[in-house]
């Protein structure tokens, strides 16, 4: 099948692009905000960087089928580390490199064209030579793409629960500790005198207020000790400032709901949800400490899945990461892959091995291994972290 990859390094293309692309994301299953245009050209503004030490140039191939029509797009860059010095390394990844504001990067694929696709373009970019090496993200499964000289470096899960017409059919399929937890959430708060409310915020005004409370909370969330950390995704000031203006944006068009479980007027937990056709995507959550002990986070939950369900929604999208406040819910999930690929040539396996070396002090010798690879692995010697600002 002849594939064409096109390749477009000027941001001007994402507004050029946007009605295909978005068009052929609608039919992804399940949607997530990370495959849509908007987002990819909003974290470009927001987070490419032009200084000495580092250096980002966009590269955004788009394939198309034998009649020009879009089948996959790679939003991708080409990272320069140092900026403009003779020797330097060459890193090609996808957008989205940042500290996990972005939970699922990789290319946006028409339904069926998953592997054509990438085939196409991981044979382009051996054509390229102007890349050390790729960092390969979102691959469909668990096993090893054909890839030339791939390390799998880490696997992802995305969880998302189908819903029936009711909650009580739900409710009813639970496991029965998920049972418990539910009713002790509610229960403690009742047990101590505390009348609760659920609000459901769309109003862009109202988002916007609510949402820098939510951001807030977050932070304090991860400042907890004694319980699991979560670190504080939007601590940099240029991740705040993009995830302001992309739910700022999605809230005008009505695609945002913040649940906010209130106890005497006061917001005390918080999640926001980004709305689809018929799917519900819960993102990243913030709770007042003092409130810890009612588990209002699980409250707030189970009153999206609620809302879910009375709105005729398909489905709710708990977010990635194998932790049990998802798994507990008994979701479905959908799993990737990510690695990391050298170029064929010499100098792009020395400056990845030397690469490895700076990060963890460990010499690993170039890679010649044959096409794919084989086996589980988490990150470790020769898996390349995403790019953080410099």
């Amino acid at each position: 099948m002849m594939l064409m990859i096109e390749t477009a390094t000027h941001e001007d293309a994402f507004g050029k692009l946007a009605a295909e692309w978005d068009a052929m994301e609608m039919g992804s299953m399940p949607r997530t905000p990370f495959q849509s245009s908007a987002w990819h050209r909003m974290w470009w503004q927001n987070f490419r960087r032009s200084g000495m030490k580092v250096r980002d140039e966009l590269r955004l191939y788009t394939v198309r089928d034998a009649s020009h029509r879009l089948v996959a797009v790679a939003p991708m860059m080409l990272t320069h580390r140092p900026a403009h010095l003779p020797i330097r390394t060459r890193e090609l990844q996808f957008l989205g490199a940042d500290s996990n504001v972005t939970e699922i990067r990789g290319m946006i694929c028409r339904d069926g064209w998953q592997n054509d696709a990438l085939n196409a373009l991981v044979d382009h970019l051996e054509t390229t030579r102007e890349w050390d090496w790729v960092q390969w993200r979102g691959l469909p499964g668990t096993r090893p793409p054909a890839i030339p000289k791939f390390r799998p470096t880490r696997e992802l899960q995305d969880f998302y629960l189908p819903l029936p017409e009711n909650w009580e059919t739900l409710k009813s399929g639970l496991p029965r500790n998920m049972k418990e937890a539910l009713r002790k959430c509610y229960n403690s708060l009742a047990r101590d005198k505390h009348e609760h409310e659920i609000a459901v915020i769309s109003d862009p005004a109202e988002v916007n207020v609510a949402f820098a409370r939510l951001l807030d909370m977050h932070a304090m969330r991860s400042e907890l000790d004694g319980t699991i950390h979560h670190i504080n995704v939007f601590a940099a000031p240029e991740a705040r400032a993009f995830i302001t203006q992309y739910v700022a944006d999605m809230a005008a068009a009505g695609n945002v709901r913040i649940f906010a479980l209130k106890i005497a007027g006061e917001a005390v937990a918080m999640r926001i949800g980004f709305t689809y056709e018929g799917e519900l995507y819960l993102y990243y959550s913030g709770y007042d400490p003092a409130w810890g002990k009612y588990s209002v986070m699980t409250t707030v939950v189970a009153e999206a899945i609620k809302w879910a369900i009375e709105h005729g929604c398909a489905r709710v999208n708990l977010s990635t990461g194998s932790d049990v406040s998802k798994t507990r819910w008994r979701p479905a999930q959908v799993d990737f892959i990510e690695g990391v690929q050298p170029s064929s040539s010499l100098r792009g396996q020395i400056a990845l091995a030397v690469a490895d070396m700076l990060r963890d002090g460990t010499w690993r010798p170039p890679f010649n291994g044959p096409r794919g690879g084989g086996g589980k692995k988490k990150r470790g010697p020769g898996a390349v972290p995403q790019a953080v600002p410099a």
